[in-house]
């Protein structure tokens, strides 16, 4: 773990490296101080010796001048080195995700992604900067006062043993006795994101089903079970204070007293006893430090080992090591593939699938609800690698390209699109970076979805809210199909992407594909049978098998599954859910 993390400190080695020389710098001059005022009061003071004082006095000030010099640098190296320490990390991680497949992200929960991007990094940050100048300060100047103690009265420092030995082990009881509570807040942390963002991203079905209370009871669970471990860690380390208090004062008293006596056998003067008190908070409330970062270190303990999980997370989809980087064709081939999401998974989701799609064919695909039609497209852009069996695309194995330029000729339009804060133009050229304005109109004309965009006040140039929140369901459709035909893909996927969209609009867009990109491979999933209809082929999906696959007059003559599908549609304005469910008879059915 501690490997992992400390490769991502370069770049700020030389301030990782300076704040502790800065922090032990500043330890020195603080220790200096006490033996010049102990020499002010006893040959100065006591002696009535004003030129001394004078002396004494003006090196205190540099002295403490020159500890605040380093008290500065050691801050400001400090700060730089944890922060630089954790925008390490945070690139990293987020790198990291960016080159996970669909099966290393649904390890990981998006709450707790969030979580270890935010709250653990800043708690590694926070524990970094601590361990560069309070790691390294602490334990030197408690070692720097007790030697100095020592010098000054053996009799008196052994006092200071014995209670730093004493509070050591009170702290120490105290410090373990905290970090199993600190280990388990972090995971709830995880939920509480999770609550907060389902939340905010479903609002309009929470206030369309007046679940406000609901909602808020499950956020305030999630919340005071962060507060109720936070109480249990912290009603511990609450103890550090009164343990330390008691402790400090009884040296204080004990030592104020055995060196009274000594001052008056003439044994020990004035200056030293006040140097020896100096030394003793020193010495104490350093190791009152040190149990605090003892404290801090378990907490980012727990923090080290969720960031670590992402960094060292294999990505389950790599690309080989002499890549195919062109795809010849949108030609499409399943030859006996399999797919299970989990290797351990009882029955695979896809069964044994043999298809062939030639360049350029539009194929429709239709299916009940978890017949993995969205699965079966989702291996062609090598979302998921297939478990067993081949998967082709222009005559290569998918698991042959380089995965880059396999997706960047394979493009998708989901049913629940996306759009990303930014003008139109802006979430147009995802498609492609460097497409012109003119070529933005042309894709969104054959999406129809120009004519929306020119009554808008500023046309291509109107701001997309984040999520797409200021554009209908349709609209927001039509902007992604645009989107994707940027790309100038070989192979098109449309996953149920006209869903909200009027059939009428549904089938221009259709049309413009048909004359305008000839010679890409079309496949098309849907509900509607209007918009399969006039495919090349139809696929019918059943359970994770392939029920039938031809023209629409055949699936008409042939398919049992198909044929009620349309029989309810044409004539009971029904869905393919719909049909199943009024019809228990049918092998469709959900």
């Amino acid at each position: 773990m501690l490997k992992t993390l400390g490769t991502h400190i370069r770049g700020f080695v030389k301030e990782s490296i300076l704040t502790p020389v800065f922090m032990i710098g500043e330890v020195i001059m603080e220790m200096i101080i006490p033996l010049l005022m102990a020499s002010i009061i006893n040959d100065g003071v006591d002696a009535g010796n004003m030129q001394h004082i004078y002396l004494i006095g003006s090196l205190m000030v540099v002295a403490a001048l020159v500890g605040l010099a380093f008290g500065i640098g050691g801050g400001v190296f400090g700060a730089k080195a944890s922060t630089g320490f954790a925008r390490n990390l945070r690139r990293a991680m987020y790198e990291r995700i960016q080159t996970f497949g669909f099966a290393n992200i649904d390890k990981f929960s998006t709450a707790g992604l969030v979580t270890r991007l935010t709250t653990d990094v800043t708690n590694i940050q926070n524990a970094y900067q601590m361990i560069l100048r309070m790691c390294m300060r602490a334990p030197v100047s408690l070692i720097c006062a007790m030697v100095m103690s020592f010098y000054i009265s053996p009799r008196l420092a052994s006092v200071y043993l014995v209670a730093v030995l004493l509070l050591g082990c009170v702290l120490g009881v105290i410090v373990t006795s905290a970090m199993k509570y600190f280990g388990q807040a972090f995971p709830k942390y995880d939920a509480l994101n999770e609550s907060v963002q389902e939340n905010v991203s479903a609002i309009r079905v929470v206030k369309a089903y007046v679940r406000e209370d609901y909602e808020n009871e499950k956020f305030k669970k999630a919340s005071n079970g962060i507060y109720r471990i936070f109480c249990k860690a912290e009603g511990i380390v609450a103890w550090n204070g009164p343990v330390m208090n008691l402790t400090v004062y009884s040296c204080i008293i004990l030592i104020s007293w055995i060196g009274a006596r000594l001052i008056v056998r003439g044994s020990l003067e004035t200056g030293d006893l006040m140097a020896l008190l100096t030394y003793c908070m020193t010495i104490l409330m350093n190791l009152m430090m040190l149990s605090m970062i003892f404290v801090m270190m378990t907490m980012s303990a727990a923090s080290a080992r969720r960031i670590c999980e992402v960094l060292t997370e294999e990505p389950d989809l790599a690309n080989p090591r002499e890549p195919v980087m062109e795809v010849a064709d949108g030609g499409i081939r399943f030859d006996h593939v399999s797919f299970r999401y989990k290797k351990d998974a009882d029955a695979p989701v896809l069964k044994d699938i043999n298809l062939e799609i030639k360049s350029g064919e539009t194929i429709g695909i239709i299916g009940g609800t978890g017949s993995a039609k969205s699965t079966l497209v989702n291996l062609i852009s090598r979302l998921y690698d297939v478990t067993e069996g081949r998967l082709l695309v222009g005559g290569v194995d998918v698991r042959d390209y380089d995965m880059e330029a396999l997706r960047n000729q394979v493009a998708v339009v989901l049913q629940n699109n996306v759009l990303f804060s930014g003008t139109i133009l802006e979430n147009l050229r995802w498609g492609d970076l460097e497409a012109s304005e003119e070529e933005c109109v042309h894709a969104c004309r054959l999406a129809c979805a120009d004519e929306f965009i020119r009554r808008m006040p500023e046309g291509y140039h109107t701001y997309i809210e984040q999520g797409g929140t200021n554009v209908s369901g349709g609209q927001k459709q039509r902007l992604c199909i645009a989107r994707a035909l940027l790309k100038k893909p070989k192979i098109l996927i449309l996953d149920d992407s006209t869903s909200a969209v009027d059939t009428a609009t549904d089938a221009r867009i259709r049309r413009a594909f048909a004359q305008e990109i000839p010679g890409t491979t079309k496949l098309i999933i849907a509900q509607r049978i209007s918009s399969v209809e006039h495919a090349d082929r139809i696929i019918v999906m059943h359970e994770g098998e392939i029920d039938g696959f031809g023209t629409h007059e055949q699936l008409l003559a042939s398919n049992e599954i198909y044929r009620d599908v349309y029989e309810s549609q044409t004539h009971g304005s029904g869905d393919f859910d719909e049909s199943a469910e009024e019809n228990p008879d049918v092998k469709g059915g959900v």
